[in-house]
Parts: C-alpha cells; sequence; structure tokens
C-alpha cells in the first residue's frame, strides 16, 4: 500500500511539473477598443483621447492613478470559475496592481456617453469565497492598513482579533479612484483559465457592483502582490517575472486593429532575440523604485532628440526621489506621452523651428484635437525623427514617424477645404511644481507602437525592440 501511495505520488508530482513545463509561455491576444461608432470624427476622438491622456497623468500626482481611455486602450479575455464559465475582458494597465471587474448586479452611474462593456458582469461561481479581513490580500487593497483594523471595520470581536480568529469574516468593501470615475469592491477569490488552459487556483480579484463613470474592469499588471503577473508568479515564478506586449500601429484606423497584439508572458530573454531568421536587439534601461508608487513601472529619462539636437532631459526625469516625484512611468494605459513643460516646450520649440518654416500652422485643428503643433501639409513634410535616450549607455530608442506625428484630413464640410493636417502627438503635462509627488512623464501606449516591450521584473528592467507586431503574433501563434 505504501508502495502504491509513493508512486501515485510521483505521478501527481511530476503530472504538474509537465504542466508547468508546457506552460513555460503564454500568448494572450490584445484587442484594441477602437469603436467607429463612439466618435463621430477623428478631431473628436484625438480631443477625447488627448483629454483622456492628461487626466489620467495629473490624477496620479493625487490618488489611485487609473482613468481609463475608452477607444484608445488594449484589453484581454480569460475565464473566472469554471473553465466553462463565459470569458471576461478588462483593460490591460501596467499601472495598477489590482485585477477587478463589474459583477452582477451592476450599476455603473454616469455611463451614458462610455463605450458599451466588453463582456456581462461576472455571476460569481459556486467556488468563489470572499477573501478575509486577516489575509493581506485584503490589506494590500487597503493601502496596507493593518489587518487588525480592517478586521474590527468586519466587525470582528475584539477577542477574537487579538487570538487572530477572524476568518469568517469578510475584508471589507474597498475604494478605488480614477481620474474620472470611482468604484466600490469586495475581494474574491477564485480560479483563474488562461488561453494555454493553464489556471491559477485562489487568484484575488476585485468584485464591484457599482462603479462611477468605469463601466470596464482592469487586468493589473504593475508591481504589487495582488497584480496578475504577481499571482502568477506564485504557480509559475518564470511566467510571472518576465512579460512583453507588441502594440499593432493602428493610426487610429479600425481596419488596422483588428489584427491582435501579442502579450507574451514567461518567454525566455534569448528566445526574445530571435525572430525568424534575424536577430532582434534590444535596449534596455532599468527600473527605479518609487515608494510612493511602487506598482509603477518607472525608467530615467536622459533626454530627447529632435534631429541631430539632443534636448537634456531635467534632473527629476532621471531619477525618483523619496517622496516619488519624478522618473518616466511606461504605460499601457495611457495614450500619448506626457511631458514636463519645460521639456515639451524646448521639443516643441525645435520642432517647430524645422517644420513651422515649410509649413502652415494648423491653429483651428489644435483646438479642436487637442494636439499641438498641427501642421498643413499640402505636399510632404520633412519632419525630423525623434528619439527618447533611457538612462544606460546606449539606450535609445528611435520613434518611426507615426509614433510622434500624426496625419489626418480636415475641412472638406462645405466651409472650408479639404487639407491634410499632421499633429506632434507629445503632449504638455504641467510644470515641475505641478507633478511634485508623483511621475514627472509618461511614456504612452501610441508611441510604444510597433515595439515589443518587455518588463523584466527580476532583473528590475524594461526593454525595446522594433518589431512588426502583426508578423509576431502570426509566428508565436504557429
Amino acid at each position: 500500500m505504501t508502495t502504491f501511495l509513493y508512486l501515485l505520488y510521483l505521478l501527481l508530482f511530476s503530472t504538474c511539473l509537465f504542466t508547468i513545463s508546457m506552460s513555460e509561455m503564454i500568448l494572450f491576444p490584445l484587442t484594441h477598443s477602437l469603436s467607429k461608432t463612439q466618435f463621430t470624427t477623428p478631431h473628436h476622438l484625438l480631443k477625447t483621447t488627448s483629454a483622456r491622456s492628461a487626466a489620467r497623468f495629473h490624477h496620479r500626482h493625487k490618488q489611485v492613478p487609473l482613468p481609463l481611455s475608452p477607444g484608445s486602450d488594449y484589453t484581454l479575455s480569460f475565464t473566472l470559475g469554471s473553465p466553462s464559465s463565459p470569458t471576461v475582458s478588462l483593460y490591460l494597465d501596467t499601472g495598477s496592481d489590482l485585477v477587478w471587474l463589474p459583477c452582477s448586479p451592476f450599476e455603473c452611474i454616469l455611463c451614458e456617453s462610455k463605450a458599451p462593456p466588453l463582456s456581462s458582469p461576472l455571476n460569481l461561481s459556486s467556488s468563489a469565497t470572499a477573501v478575509t479581513c486577516k489575509s493581506s490580500a485584503c490589506s494590500a487593497a487597503h493601502s496596507s492598513l493593518p489587518s487588525s483594523d480592517l478586521c474590527a471595520i468586519a466587525r470582528c470581536p475584539l477577542e477574537s482579533i487579538e487570538t487572530s480568529d477572524c476568518n469568517s469574516f469578510p475584508c471589507p468593501p474597498f475604494y478605488y479612484a480614477y481620474g474620472d470615475g470611482s468604484l466600490i469592491a469586495r475581494l474574491f477569490k477564485d480560479s483563474l483559465t488562461l488561453p494555454n488552459s493553464l489556471t491559477i487556483q485562489n487568484f484575488t480579484f476585485g468584485c464591484a457592483h457599482t462603479t462611477l463613470a468605469e463601466p470596464v474592469g482592469v487586468a493589473g499588471f504593475g508591481f504589487g502582490r495582488l497584480s496578475l503577473p504577481a499571482q502568477l508568479s506564485a504557480v509559475s515564478p518564470q511566467l510571472g517575472n518576465r512579460f512583453s506586449y507588441c502594440l499593432v500601429s493602428h493610426s487610429f484606423d479600425s481596419d488596422k486593429v483588428r489584427r491582435p497584439s501579442p502579450l507574451i508572458l514567461g518567454r525566455h530573454e534569448e528566445e526574445e532575440k530571435q525572430f525568424g531568421n534575424e536577430n532582434v536587439e534590444f535596449v534596455y534601461t532599468d527600473m527605479l523604485s518609487n515608494p510612493k508608487h511602487p506598482y509603477f513601472y518607472s525608467v530615467g529619462l536622459e533626454g530627447i532628440s529632435v534631429g541631430k539636437r539632443k534636448i537634456p532631459a531635467p534632473e527629476n526625469l532621471k531619477r525618483v526621489d523619496r517622496r516619488g516625484s519624478g522618473g518616466m512611468v511606461v504605460d499601457s494605459g495611457t495614450t500619448f506621452t506626457m511631458l514636463p513643460a519645460n521639456l515639451y516646450d524646448s521639443v516643441v520649440n525645435e520642432f517647430d523651428h524645422r517644420v513651422g518654416r515649410f509649413c502652415e500652422r494648423a491653429n483651428g485643428v489644435e483646438e479642436t484635437t487637442g494636439l499641438s503643433p498641427c501642421y498643413y501639409i499640402d505636399k510632404v513634410a520633412k519632419v525630423p525623427v525623434i528619439s527618447l535616450h533611457f538612462a544606460g549607455n546606449g539606450s535609445s530608442v528611435v520613434l518611426p514617424r507615426r509614433n510622434y506625428f500624426y496625419e489626418l484630413l480636415d475641412g472638406g464640410d462645405g466651409v472650408r477645404k479639404k487639407r491634410n493636417v499632421g499633429c506632434l502627438m507629445l503632449m504638455n503635462g504641467g510644470d515641475e511644481e505641478e507633478l511634485s509627488g508623483g511621475p514627472g512623464a509618461t511614456l504612452g501606449n501610441y508611441q510604444q507602437q510597433g515595439f515589443e516591450v518587455v518588463y523584466d521584473l527580476e532583473k528590475r528592467k524594461v526593454g525595446f525592440a522594433r518589431r512588426k507586431c502583426s508578423s509576431l503574433w502570426d509566428s508565436l501563434k504557429n
């Protein structure tokens, strides 16, 4: 009998190892949430997106930084509860560390102008259990409030708090604030099934029955014990300690966003460099620790080149101080790159010096899109190359023209003739004083298009490599 049990143990153990080894890489299809019906004109789309980028950036210096921009964010899908349950679709966000979703019954206040939900509100399965007030997950959701305080809020008796016997008392609801919305949620645990059928048991997530202006949930990929990568690393460190995405270039063209963008978990560094018959070179820069916002992926920015002129970044972009001020956040949830006013002005002045001499300024388009400067480009415009110089030897990234200069048609409405317009797609984040206590800049997802962006959590570095993202998806899928 003993021999039989030992053999059974070996069989189960080897099966577990086989499951994990076969799951060394997980591939998610990221879907762009661009909707034709939501925006009447490209001007309207750009105005809304630029306003949301600014709101998200500035809110980071106040509370929890999570305003999301419908029409410009990326979503991923998975299953909670039974593998046969309907999939849930959430926004991918590297700027937060919580997974939350709408739960039935669900009410979204002031959501009339929002995009429709991506999936139906979740009906909690019979296997879902409430997270207890004494758990570390509960403390993490409540900004590290001690479990004794949380159990007192949950009305656990004093004698039970003193003897750590509050297992039957659930974690109290928590409040999450956004730039243009908020929610109240409770923490639950259930099994999560990923696209390769790997299942994470006791996955912790927030269940929201009421939100303000937030109809879609979020899959947090930032640092923190409640993020999806952190919980995945408890099952397989290789899967959770390294992930990357490659955002397909779209230029807000709804036909181009139909191709999925690959989100890759657990791929080896050497495997990333191989692409067909060619070697792809990554540019890496170290992550900076942020004591106030520990879930951010912050990096140091040394400067920005416009053509051959390198403009040095202010000192606060090269490091993060003890108050959490400074650095540049690499963010999947902000659309356009935000720069501090002094650096932004220097970049714009140099850009305008090179382009404005040959092209007429399109002031009306600037007002209707929220972008600046914009120019009428009746002939092919010579636009200077823009490069980002990150901290580290040779850590420079040259942006493709389409990542920072957006071209659209203006006029043709019977009042003005139709003309081609081009706009610089970088934004003014405000003065240094306004940015105290938060990031000095944000690298938005629009400027990350056409790059594979790698987050190595173990070695604490971020990497960039030019890719044909749709081809990368095809090669990994096959």
